[in-house]
């Protein structure tokens, strides 16, 4: 039977993609599955066949005019109007990625179930310190999961959005829940979360609660009738294999600095390279920028992958089984890179703010030189490739089913 899926995903391009491929998943299952989406998505959404709703806001504009807070509330206010008006929509189930807390109350005004499908482990655990925070170096392991907890717990320090409870319960007519109350129900429950990750690439804490599981990859789809440019072919095959360089969602806001690093960085390692800088084009003959070119064809025809570490782009690194040169910007990226440096597929992470030319290139050398690294990567490929992230959803939400019944809602 049929169940209707409405999948939340806030954030940019990365926070997104990957429930393409889960969305598609579930839609072959036989279900009809919406994803919630900001504008600049839209098509990500509609060329997987999946239905989109807009979510109002510009992530983009909250990060990249230098963490602005007038933009960031801006943006917070626009985000919790669109997640309130989903409350009106017809679903069955909504699964929710780091719009977490506040899709919950979306999900008990509209009385029916959720599950997180998260693209980041924020759940607290002794093995390492909240993603989210400031805090960059572990504070023990007690010290660790009281962070997180301290997380969920307080509403300035919430994981994505969480100081917004207050308002949208208000707003869906709910009766008033503080964070802490709402995080212990979600415990209680065991409110189940899956994460869009390999195991292989973060096992899972072993103190985690019952219904936190790792799955493996959601791998996006390609755009419906995609090809390679002919541009991007011919420079692939004019000479020695290139190194990929790109800086994820926030590059264009430093298009020319970004590129002009890069470029700098290939001529002293005497390398070509191919660029998701934010510019388009040949910059000389023996580097392209690219736009959008999906990761899964691009990335196996590199020597090596240098990027910002999104969860996403990770993936597709390590799906590809090419060497990484991590340059972290912020957020969740530190704890990506320090996993690659860790499963040996790449160096020492460099964080952007201390990424220069000679840096960059003396990294791209060593991943390139040192053949332990591509052998690592490829037998590291060879594994998460045969894994199946999306089947646990799938046949969770079609254990629901059965036990619900489809359409059916609950108060």
């Amino acid at each position: 039977m049929r169940m209707r899926v409405l999948i939340i995903g806030v954030g940019t391009r990365g926070n997104v993609a990957p429930y393409t491929g889960l969305g598609m998943r579930l839609r072959e299952a036989g279900h009809e599955v919406a994803v919630a989406a900001h504008e600049p998505y839209a098509e990500l959404v509609t060329d997987a066949g999946l239905d989109h709703l807009p979510l109002p806001g510009d992530p983009l504009s909250a990060l990249t005019g230098r963490f602005s807070i007038s933009a960031f509330k801006e943006y917070s206010e626009q985000l919790m109007e669109g997640l309130t008006a989903i409350a009106e929509q017809e679903a069955d189930l909504l699964l929710l990625g780091m719009a977490g807390a506040p899709g919950c109350h979306v999900a008990e005004a509209m009385g029916v179930p959720s599950m997180g499908v998260h693209l980041q482990p924020i759940d607290p655990t002794g093995d390492f310190p909240p993603l989210l925070s400031l805090f960059r170096r572990s504070l023990g392991r007690w010290g660790n999961r009281r962070a997180a907890r301290l997380a969920f717990e307080v509403p300035a320090a919430g994981p994505m959005l969480a100081g917004m409870s207050t308002k949208m319960r208000t707003r869906l007519g709910l009766p008033p829940m503080t964070p802490r109350a709402l995080y212990r129900r979600r415990e209680s429950t065991r409110w189940p979360v899956f994460h869009g990750v390999s195991p292989l690439v973060l096992p899972r804490p072993a103190d985690w609660r019952p219904g936190l599981e790792i799955t493996g990859y959601w791998w996006p789809l390609r755009p419906r009738g995609w090809q390679p440019d002919p541009v991007v072919r011919d420079f692939l095959a004019s000479g020695p294999t290139p190194v990929f360089v790109g800086f994820g969602s926030l590059a264009g806001a430093r298009a020319e600095q970004y590129t002009e690093l890069a470029v700098q960085a290939l001529r002293r390692a005497g390398l070509r390279g191919v660029l998701q800088t934010g510019l388009r084009g040949r910059i000389s003959d023996d580097v392209l920028a690219v736009g959008d070119v999906p990761h899964d064809w691009l990335f196996p025809r590199m020597a090596a992958v240098a990027h910002h570490c999104g969860s996403g782009t990770t993936g597709a690194g390590v799906r590809a089984g090419v060497p990484a040169v991590a340059v972290p910007v912020m957020n969740d990226q530190p704890f990506w890179a320090s996993r690659l440096t860790a499963l040996g597929v790449a160096p020492a992470a460099i964080p952007c703010r201390r990424l220069t030319p000679a840096r960059l290139a003396a990294a791209l050398t060593t991943t390139i030189t040192d053949p332990a690294y591509r052998q690592r990567a490829q037998a590291l490929s060879v594994r998460v490739s045969a894994e199946d992230g999306a089947a646990p959803v799938v046949e969770a939400v079609n254990q629901l089913q059965v036990t619900r019944g489809p359409g059916r809602r609950t108060g």
